[in-house]
């Protein structure tokens, strides 16, 4: 098997596939860079995808997890090479559980290797996941700057993700949205079984925005359900959770900083304020 993989597993939005992706800033080979984390899930397959995005290139690797493959296929590791330098891609999803996503919740390990640090390690098996790479956990911690899904569910949509990349526990995201009936259209979100968002008289506030308090932290919520009640239901919903930070509001970045800052971007995660959750709805009658 060439330690290459030359392609990455189909992200597009399809029938019946479930997507969800993580970015993450990092530094590797003495850069900072972005990895990408990618779980897919069809009615045939589940897939994972690690790639660098590169200035020139990117760099990635594909794992596909077919139901009918040996355990064996469900742990190993595979190589590529971002700008000459080789990175490494260790995983066990041997007992992972998944629970209504294509990402696992437990039971399982996915770690990125580079010049034997471990620049990015998800999963809770950390003490197995050392012993198998035999190497360091990389003194800069990678940032979580965004999480997107893509899910399909026209009528309801449950999720659980962190809405700050510094919390340690996730949250559950409830999405239910009545498009039909002799009522108007209405939609509420719900995070930890409370409302925090209801939507009444969608058909005049199919697009807008409110600001909620999560664990103390002020989040702002963008909805789009345009073409859910527009385009007969076959359209994308878009929902995006933005935390809201002290020192975003006052901070200023020149587009043109140096590469030295940027850098040290990778070193100051409060420098970070990008992270955002963003959730994909595409239409159908499935529900999650």
């Amino acid at each position: 098997m060439p330690d290459s993989i030359p392609s990455c597993l189909d992200i597009q939005t399809k029938g019946g596939q479930n997507i969800v992706t993580c970015r993450y800033q990092t530094k590797l080979a003495d850069h900072c860079r972005m990895v990408t984390v990618t779980w897919c899930k069809s009615a045939m397959e589940q897939g994972l995808c690690v790639s660098v995005d590169e200035p020139s290139d990117q760099s990635m690797c594909k794992i596909a997890l077919k139901p009918w493959y040996y355990w064996r296929k469900k742990q190993g590791s595979r190589c590529f090479k971002v700008n000459g330098t080789k990175v490494q891609v260790f995983w066990n999803l041997i007992s992972a559980k998944f629970i209504n996503s294509p990402e696992p919740q437990e039971g399982y390990y996915v770690a990125v290797v580079c010049e034997k640090e471990v620049i990015l390690l998800l999963g809770d098996m950390k003490e197995e996941a050392l012993k198998k790479t035999k190497a360091r956990i990389s003194v800069i911690q990678p940032v979580l700057i965004s999480r997107e899904e893509h899910g399909f569910g026209r009528r309801y949509f449950s999720t659980r993700t962190r809405m700050h990349e510094i919390e340690s526990q996730p949250h559950a995201i409830n999405i239910e949205c009545h498009t039909t009936g002799p009522k108007d259209p209405e939609m509420s979100i719900k995070i930890d079984g409370q409302l925090v968002v209801e939507v009444q008289h969608l058909l005049w506030k199919f697009r807008g925005n409110q600001i909620i308090s999560v664990s103390g932290v002020q989040v702002q919520i963008f909805w789009d359900v345009y073409d859910w009640l527009f385009n007969s239901g076959v359209g994308n919903a878009f929902f995006t959770f933005k935390p809201i930070s002290s020192s975003e509001k006052s901070k200023s970045i020149a587009e043109d900083a140096s590469s030295n800052d940027k850098l040290d971007s990778c070193t100051d995660p409060s420098r970070s304020s990008d992270y955002c959750v963003l959730l994909q709805l595409s239409g159908g009658l499935l529900v999650l």
